[in-house]
């Protein structure tokens, strides 16, 4: 199918920031959907399936809608992982650092629904996904807003076998390794200083998963992220720690598993045994909702099939 759009009236401006240095922007959309795209000053013609032809007009039309200035390539990115228009989904509003944080499909928007609505969540969905970025997100709007005391963030450290004993430094510098990408989160979402300052009161903490044992955790919002490697011994110990006023969410990717293969995963049996529990909310994202690269979501799919057909 081929499809021709003419931009009208002509604004050189806005054509140099649609396509992007060197038609950047036009190469990225044509990888993502698989079609060809060509023009001629305003003249646009894009070629390919039905369906992706008609999804790179409406994500070039979005685009040029905002292309009074240039446009970077993650918003590209962003665009295509989403609806195909510039407005982000309708979901919870967000009191963090990052004015512009909205979600990017209708199960990112479900998520955040099921965060704001639920006691527990979990998180189920493949890498870029932002099932990590947006549980923190709530997390740092919940502290803002005085819903909660502080952030409590935890993960089982597969990698050492949870010897963290023979790790240097202390508890926290044998940890960080871990949460990195919980602190990224962090401090783009609330800023160094802020995430400093509120270490310091203890309104943020850190823990080993394997630590969390014999505690209550009160007015909290807890993030256990990579559950998928915890055991169903540790997925109960860390549920049972919720109390008042607390809000967890279970973050994994159930295709990342690094137990050993004779060792049932603990956020498994978690979705099993949780799913008619009231109060808990089960969201599953897809390669759908990937917000990077769009060659990412290509390479989930790929290794998905390749699990469902493998070659014998």
């Amino acid at each position: 199918m081929i499809l021709r759009h003419t931009f009208a009236p002509l604004n050189n401006t806005r054509l140099a920031n649609l396509c992007g240095a060197m038609d950047e922007h036009l190469r990225t959309i044509e990888t993502a959907l698989e079609v060809r795209i060509a023009h001629r000053h305003e003249q646009f013609k894009i070629e390919g399936r039905k369906t992706s032809t008609q999804r790179g007009m409406d994500v070039l039309q979005a685009l040029y809608e905002i292309a009074t200035k240039p446009i970077s390539p993650a918003t590209v990115q962003l665009m295509l992982s989403g609806d195909g228009s510039a407005d982000a989904l309708a979901g919870p509003s967000l009191a963090t650092r990052r004015t512009d944080l909205k979600p990017r499909s209708k199960n990112q928007a479900l998520y955040l629904d099921n965060i704001a609505e639920c006691d527990i969540t979990l998180g189920l969905g493949p890498a870029g996904t932002g099932k990590t970025y947006l549980a923190v997100a709530a997390a740092v709007d919940a502290l803002q807003r005085n819903s909660v005391q502080r952030i409590i963030l935890t993960r089982p450290a597969v990698e050492a076998g949870e010897r963290l004993g023979y790790l240097p430094g202390d508890l926290t510098q044998k940890v960080d390794p871990y949460l990195r990408p919980l602190y990224d989160a962090l401090y783009d979402l609330m800023g160094f200083d802020p995430v400093q300052k509120a270490f310091e009161r203890q309104a943020l903490e850190i823990a080993p998963l394997g630590f969390m044992r014999g505690r209550t955790l009160n007015n909290a919002f807890v993030i256990l992220d990579e559950a998928q490697n915890t055991t169903p011994e540790q997925m109960k110990m860390f549920l049972t720690r919720i109390g008042f006023g607390t809000k967890a969410v279970i973050t994994g990717d159930l295709t990342q598993i690094d137990l050993p293969k004779t060792q049932l995963s603990g956020l498994v049996d978690a979705e099993r045994v949780l799913r008619r529990v009231e109060g808990v909310a089960i969201t599953r994202l897809t390669s759908i909702d990937i917000v990077r690269h769009p060659l990412v979501a290509r390479i989930v799919d790929a290794y998905e099939a390749a699990k469902l057909n493998p070659v014998s």
